[in-house]
């Protein structure tokens, strides 16, 4: 077995397999996917932390889980932004995203209907790690589509100089790995 970080968080530890990013840096590399009792208490700890809000925005990836037990927890509903056009959708809202586990830049779509439904309230915006921002700016500039107000930005981890940023709400640090 390759190299690990330990991490705890909402009471558990879990052992994060290290990922070569490029030559100078790794991650910890953190799924929630599948860890349902993860999930629950991450998810349980950032509704003690998080401010007042009438719905939840997230981005069609790993903090879906997340994103979708706050919604549980709190009765609040959550909508997610895709990857790409669906056919379902009829008027599709694109904005590009480029985000420090993915090489190429992404799409994040959200039908008009969606954005309606966001006009008016307080939107939180979720994430499971929030690192460079990028997947955080682009849920951002769709939430600035409708006439909703961003009351808050939560994850699970803030990794890197996330940690040091005022505007987030997190449970614990992720380190990166320089060599």
């Amino acid at each position: 077995m390759g190299k690990t970080y330990e991490l705890h968080v909402a009471g558990l530890t879990r052992q994060l397999p290290i990922c070569k990013v490029n030559d100078h840096m790794d991650i910890a590399a953190f799924i929630m996917l599948g860890d349902a009792e993860l999930t629950v208490a991450c998810a349980a700890e950032l509704l003690k932390k998080v401010p007042e809000f009438d719905v939840i925005l997230t981005a069609e990836a790993k903090g879906i889980p997340v994103a979708h037990e706050m919604s549980r927890q709190s009765g609040k509903p959550y909508i997610t932004a895709r990857k790409g056009e669906k056919l379902y959708m009829s008027e599709p809202v694109v904005v590009e995203d480029q985000s420090i586990t993915t090489a190429a830049k992404q799409k994040l779509v959200i039908d008009k209907k969606d954005l309606d439904a966001m006009n008016g309230k307080r939107l939180l915006i979720v994430d499971d790690v929030i690192s460079t921002g990028g997947s955080l700016h682009a849920l951002e500039a769709l939430a600035a589509k409708s006439s909703c107000t961003v009351v808050g930005r939560a994850c699970v981890l803030a990794e890197g100089d996330a940690a040091e940023r005022q505007d987030i709400v997190y449970l614990e640090p992720l380190p990166l790995f320089f060599h």
